[in-house]
């Protein structure tokens, strides 16, 4: 898409998710992390728990408005599978590498293909976009208005009525959930060692269906964006579908819980919800209203989204992979040196390791802002 016809607002929404991914994901110590920066410990939300179906919802808008341009400029749909494709792949390749770096070339790693987690971020990316394109080329928003439904009917049927082992079924606690045994079963020993449980994976394979519909609901956002009709009823419109899938979400928690790691049903719908609110936010602002300046910080985060987020996971890991015994006889990684030195000292252990963070993401929108000077734009 060039750069004329893009949808800034759509970039800067991207950027901002990316960055909250950021900030979220690098405090300067976890044991002192102010609570709406954690995800929610398993029934609930908080606002890091926004940001990953957020990022999903932005891909579904961007799948349904570059496919539609594909396709007025002459592509044909087996065209754009193949892209889709290869871009999924690439995806998926970058989250293993980005989970294998740096492949126990360091005394400080190890490495094992038997234990190495095959599910994370970039994965389920590349799986929501795969299955996601599949439905968009062959429907029309009808039928993705039904592929949303029975994938999350479908998957509410699986939690509440498939039998666990040893626990029966419609359990949803940490243990004993459909989804934990399925990991357990298909990925034994791939799994996410941080995981609420032994064994189960938050970007597990059965969650990954109401995953799906989050990418979906996103590509019907997208259609809306398509409409012959004006930005501010466009923003009106984005608005009226979020505060709907909000209602929807919070009146069906009398029956299923949200929770991000089940990535139930309610979560799918709510944080869809949220996402349509948001970007009804930065689309009257920024292409009904004009008002493009402020999120300019945002625009370049997010003409290289991926990169950075990759970037950020390879400095993150090298920062607590490099260490030293200092003169105490104790191990000291670059990333605590860095906090304890200069963050520490600063008093309350939530703001330092806030501070930290919001360092952390600085010096990636300066790689950015670098690349976005030079009009490097990587894309998958």
């Amino acid at each position: 898409m060039s750069d004329s016809s893009r949808l800034v607002s759509l970039d800067a929404f991207r950027g901002a998710t990316v960055a909250g991914m950021l900030l979220v994901n690098n405090p300067g110590s976890w044991g002192h992390v102010y609570p709406p920066l954690l995800h929610a410990p398993w029934h609930g939300w908080t606002f890091t728990d926004l940001v990953f179906p957020c990022f999903l919802w932005i891909v579904g808008v961007s799948m349904t408005l570059s496919f539609s341009r594909r396709l007025e400029e002459g592509a044909n749909r087996r065209m754009l599978i193949k892209h889709v494709w290869i871009r999924s792949f690439l995806l998926f390749a970058l989250g293993l590498l980005l989970t294998a770096f740096p492949f126990g070339l360091v005394p400080t790693h190890t490495f094992s293909l038997h234990t190495m987690r095959i599910p994370g971020v970039l994965q389920r990316i590349a799986i929501c976009y795969l299955v996601a394109s599949a439905i968009v080329v062959r429907s029309d928003w009808r039928d993705q208005v039904k592929w949303v439904v029975g994938l999350l009917l479908t998957y509410w049927i699986l939690l509440c009525w498939i039998p666990v082992p040893g626990y029966g079924a419609g359990v949803l606690d940490p243990v004993g959930n459909v989804p934990g045994w399925i990991d357990s079963a298909l990925l034994a020993g791939h799994t996410w060692t941080g995981a609420p449980a032994p064994g189960f994976d938050p970007e597990g394979i059965l969650s990954t269906i109401p995953a799906i519909a989050t990418t979906l609901m996103g590509c019907l956002a997208g259609r809306l964006l398509r409409e012959p009709m004006g930005d501010w009823s466009k923003a009106f419109y984005l608005m009226a579908a979020g505060v709907v899938a909000l209602f929807v979400g919070a009146v069906l928690v009398r029956w299923m819980p949200i929770n991000k790691n089940l990535w139930t049903p309610t979560f799918a719908i709510f944080m869809a919800g949220w996402s349509a609110l948001f970007y009804a936010l930065f689309y009257g602002l920024m292409e009904a209203g004009e008002w493009k300046r402020w999120a300019k910080p945002f625009i370049i985060y997010g003409r290289n989204a991926i990169a950075m987020f990759v970037l950020a996971g390879l400095l993150a890991k090298g920062m607590s992979l490099v260490q030293w015994t200092n003169l105490d006889g104790k191990k000291v990684t670059l990333k605590g040196f860095v906090y304890d030195g200069a963050f520490a000292p600063i008093g309350e252990p939530r703001l330092a390791s806030l501070l930290f963070a919001i360092v952390f993401v600085g010096f990636t929108f300066a790689v950015a802002l670098l690349m976005w000077r030079r009009r490097w734009f990587i894309k998958l």
